[in-house]
């Protein structure tokens, strides 16, 4: 029986989380859960999956849901319920389901209390990806990635020696604009931006998608992850979204994985590893979906993709502060303060006016991430 606990049990990865663990009762108990401010969910998912411990994002949340706990479960709020969550308990595998960098200091927590991680969150790795690898080699602790990209490249690199890697290329959809013109764009609606046409994700994400910052944060994962540098990772568009991601040898051979957009066979797989179960994905038929087609990925079109790559090659805060930057201005982008091609130009605004620290502690990391944010929120 493998115990788990889930940071952001009512989102997108979360909720399919829960489904892979309901999909095997006998296999998972979960020990933790922690949400934000979808307590009626939560409160669903307490009375199914018995969890231990509980946080949500406020004390008064807290004091909220109190009463309908039952007894003997352990209630937590804010950044420090996060942590606890993340790091106290029993749990063997902590997956990392949060949106954004708040993942980072319950994530670290975690690894430090020697949790396995499965990690949904990107932004951990981009905002403080030395830190957090460091300490995950350090304390023997295993990163499994769920994004179903870099659970594709993890999955072809199985067995194989990591010096004859030739190149990764990580597959990109699109988002909800891949076939619009810049021009086209000026015009483009939040509803719009929302309307993903393969993947089923929270609004932050699709968002991200659509500017391609998404994709621009998992080359940097990546690049922490497998331990690759920038040269050797490609982006490649591929509509269908059937190859999540492939691997290039030396002896010009490739590995591709394979299958349905279904988030929840990248999630059982950090949860089962090594071993492969029966997931509840359908089955792929090449015959059906008929033809796959690819694009070269258009950096004049999608700047933001670029942004991040050079981001990642100059190290140091230059990440957190991209990150920083795009999480503010796609949260004003949903709360129709600014249009769509605003949030590239305020990354770049930000990012323009920052001094890049090599080498940062987490403090200066957090100093850099706050000092971005009230940047472009000003903007």
């Amino acid at each position: 029986m493998k115990k788990i606990s889930v940071l952001g049990s009512t989102g997108s990865i979360g909720t399919q989380t829960l489904d892979v663990v309901a999909m095997h009762p006998d296999s998972f108990d979960v020990d933790g859960l922690a949400a934000g401010s979808n307590t009626a969910l939560l409160l669903e998912q307490v009375r199914r999956f018995q969890p231990r411990r509980v946080s949500v994002s406020t004390k008064e949340l807290a004091e909220q849901i109190r009463p309908e706990l039952p007894s003997g479960i352990e209630l937590f709020y804010g950044s420090e319920g996060l942590v606890e969550i993340a790091a106290g308990g029993d749990a063997d595998t902590v997956v990392t389901a949060v949106v954004g960098s708040v993942g980072l200091q319950s994530t670290l927590a975690a690894i430090e209390a020697g949790r396995h991680i499965g990690l949904a969150n990107k932004e951990t790795l981009v905002t403080a990806g030395h830190l957090v690898t460091e300490l995950a080699n350090r304390k023997g602790v295993k990163l499994l990635p769920i994004d179903s990209e870099h659970s594709a490249i993890f999955q072809c690199l199985n067995g194989e020696n990591r010096e004859d890697v030739s190149s990764i290329t990580i597959t990109a959809s699109g988002g909800s604009f891949r076939d619009y013109t810049r021009e086209q764009l000026k015009k483009v609606s939040v509803e719009d931006a929302l309307r993903h046409p393969n993947w089923s994700m929270g609004a932050k994400i699709t968002i991200d998608s659509a500017t391609m910052v998404n994709k621009g944060l998992e080359v940097i994962e990546a690049h922490w992850l497998f331990g690759l540098p920038y040269e050797q990772i490609n982006v490649l568009l591929h509509p269908e979204s059937i190859i999540h991601s492939y691997v290039e040898f030396r002896d010009s051979s490739i590995v591709a994985q394979l299958g349905n957009p279904d988030m929840r066979v990248p999630i059982q797989y950090a949860l089962t590893y090594p071993e492969r179960w029966e997931s509840p994905a359908a089955r792929l038929s090449l015959a059906a979906i008929g033809r796959l087609t690819f694009r070269e990925m258009d950096f004049v079109r999608f700047p933001a993709l670029k942004l991040a790559i050079e981001c990642g090659k100059a190290g140091g805060t230059a990440t957190t502060a991209f990150n920083a930057a795009n999480e503010i201005a796609v949260a004003r982008f949903l709360r129709h303060e600014i249009p769509f091609l605003r949030i590239e130009e305020i990354i770049e605004e930000v990012l323009q006016r920052l001094v890049n620290v090599n080498q940062p502690d987490l403090q200066q990391i957090q100093h850099c991430d706050e000092m971005t944010r009230e940047l472009a929120a000003k903007l």
